[in-house]
């Protein structure tokens, strides 16, 4: 009787450690895949609608980048000559592995690329501006940016 509880408890044991493991590769596999589509998304420059795909070890990965049809309510007003309106993108990044896991990953962006002349004044797209706030020197260096504290 002893050992029939004994062998009961050691298969118990050995049932929850085998689960265990699967449960911790499955986490791991999870965590690659968003590490992988925040890579991929952040990586992503909007230019105009595509679709692409590629492969990184066990992981496939589709992108998808369409875009969102504004609302009149957010349209401007008044448009300025010689200048797009702004638009907005939807980014759907899929990750696949293994028969049937995916991550899906969504997000909304602006294109990368200035539409249009830039506005007088203006920093040029992918430059650096610098923030100023109070207790900041006014000569700050030329590309230095200075973060905000509240």
């Amino acid at each position: 009787m002893a050992l029939t509880i004994l062998g009961l408890g050691v298969v118990t044991l050995l049932q929850l450690s085998s689960q265990s493991l699967r449960l911790v590769k499955n986490s791991s596999d999870y965590q690659e895949a968003a590490l992988l589509a925040d890579r991929v998304a952040s990586q992503t420059q909007i230019t105009g609608e595509i679709t692409d795909s590629g492969q990184e070890g066990p992981f496939t990965w589709t992108r998808r980048v369409v875009e969102v049809v504004l609302p009149d309510e957010l349209k401007p007003k008044q448009s300025v000559p010689g200048q797009e309106h702004p638009k907005l993108f939807s980014v759907t990044i899929d990750v696949r592995w293994g028969q049937s896991k995916v991550v899906e990953l969504a997000t909304m962006r602006t294109p990368t690329t200035v539409p249009g002349l830039p506005v007088q004044g203006a920093p040029a797209a992918g430059q650096p501006t610098t923030v100023l706030t109070p207790g900041t020197p006014a000569a700050a260096s030329p590309g230095a940016s200075t973060p905000r504290t509240p």
